[in-house]
């Protein structure tokens, strides 16, 4: 009888320790927002979702996270979040956000496990964010005014040039705008006027200026004597876009005048934007220019229902060129493109391949070694559009759609971010299909 007590005893004890440690184990395992949620979003997420930036909601702090996490492992489970929408077959680009399998395991099972903070003692070191700009400005051009914004309609592109003269060429390795407005400012692009020309002869400083009829003019503006330098669109996270090749630089020639270009959507109150633009000056002049070619198409039509209409276009290059950067643009129709380039001797190759494009979030594909593209390459780009109703952005699925600058038109550009020898003409380096003869 002793015996059975004891090896009765002996069972429950061990039994007993199992189940300890089997709570050891799973306390070991569970996952907590200080520990390891928090450095992923430190190295993911923050960089949009922070006070003042595009992030709807701040993810700094347990507090401002955790009423979001079924949202969060919804995102990352679906891949929407964080925003990266290109084929990761495809290219290797130093601004891919895309979260790995063991992060989006470890967020899911914070979420599964209701969401606990842990011990404050685990927390990362907050990192260090820009407040205001991403760069450190040298010099910064501003609205001499705010405009008000209509509260609806269709409302046109607006130039307003700026109070700024260039008594030198000046050279600019990085610039960033910073729209006044985010909720109503759809896109915002600064425009250099070089001396002599007379693109928007008639406007006036600070005043907004609404050019006459003349097709699609914000495209027309690529590839230009009248050159596009940077640009903001919805969902563009900071960008270093004069960095992307080191010894590259953007010119500014002596005498230029300085635009933006805007368009504004009404948000159904009434609300004013005072919009400016940093740059970050070069103490010499760089090794390299940097430039912003596109290639686009202005024939397209998307008939209406059409739920996979196909377009493209092409371009070849006049000069060789090193690749830094690639950008699909298109309005909210758009579903996906691809860029390819060709070179002389029949070789080709995807440069990126994004089958989610997504209007909301306009990513810049930076990458991580530029590519030669020699005198001589084709670039092909292909992209498709969904006009049918299961589009849930369609504006109007019964309209036949063209090239316009509201975002119900639509657009088929490719911009690509080059560098090129000094004193390069950027109007000459890239001919687009129908001007070649």
């Amino acid at each position: 009888m002793l015996r059975r007590i004891t090896m009765r005893y002996v069972r429950t004890v061990a039994v007993l320790l199992i189940m300890m440690s089997m709570v050891g184990v799973a306390a070991a395992k569970e996952v907590t927002f200080n520990k390891d949620v928090l450095p992923i979003l430190q190295q993911n997420c923050q960089a949009c979702h922070r006070p003042g930036e595009i992030g709807p909601m701040p993810f700094l702090t347990f507090e401002e996270t955790r009423p979001w996490a079924a949202a969060i492992k919804k995102a990352v489970l679906s891949r929407t979040m964080p925003p990266w929408f290109a084929d990761i077959r495809v290219g290797h680009f130093t601004n891919d956000r895309t979260l790995d399998d063991d992060d989006i395991k470890t967020l899911v099972k914070w979420v599964d496990g209701g969401a606990p903070e842990g011990n404050p003692k685990d927390k990362p070191f907050p990192r260090q964010w820009t407040d205001g700009w991403n760069i450190k400005p040298d010099v910064i051009y501003e609205m001499p005014r705010s405009l008000a914004i209509p509260e609806q309609g269709a409302l046109e592109y607006i130039y307003v040039l700026l109070p700024a003269k260039f008594p030198q060429d000046t050279w600019i390795l990085d610039g960033e705008i910073q729209p006044g407005n985010r909720s109503a400012v759809h896109h915002a692009s600064v425009i250099v006027r070089p001396p002599g020309s007379l693109w928007l002869k008639d406007a006036k400083v600070g005043e907004p200026y609404i050019p006459p009829k003349q097709g699609p003019v914000a495209v027309q503006n690529f590839n230009a004597a009248q050159e596009w330098l940077l640009g903001y669109v919805p969902g563009m996270a900071p960008q270093r876009y004069f960095s992307a090749d080191k010894g590259a630089g953007r010119m500014i020639p002596a005498g230029s005048d300085i635009f933006f270009e805007i368009h504004y959507t009404g948000t159904g109150v009434k609300i004013e934007d005072r919009t400016r633009v940093g740059f970050v000056l070069a103490k010499e002049p760089p090794a390299k220019q940097l430039l912003n070619l596109a290639a686009y198409d202005t024939s397209f039509e998307i008939p209406p229902y059409a739920e996979n209409y196909h377009g493209s276009t092409w371009a070849i290059l006049n000069e060789p060129v090193a690749l830094v950067y690639l950008q699909p643009h298109m309005h909210l129709r758009g579903t996906s493109m691809e860029i390819k380039a060709t070179y002389p001797d029949g070789r080709s190759e995807i440069l990126v391949r994004v089958p989610r494009y997504n209007f909301q979030w306009q990513v810049i594909y930076m990458l991580e070694k530029p590519i030669k593209l020699p005198r001589g390459t084709r670039i092909d780009v292909f992209a498709t559009w969904d006009n049918s109703a299961n589009n849930k952005f369609n504006p109007d699925p019964s309209s036949t759609v063209r090239t316009g600058q509201q975002s119900w038109d639509e657009m088929l550009v490719a911009l690509l971010g080059v560098t090129v020898d000094p004193g390069v003409d950027p109007g000459r380096v890239l001919t687009l299909w129908w001007n070649i003869r």
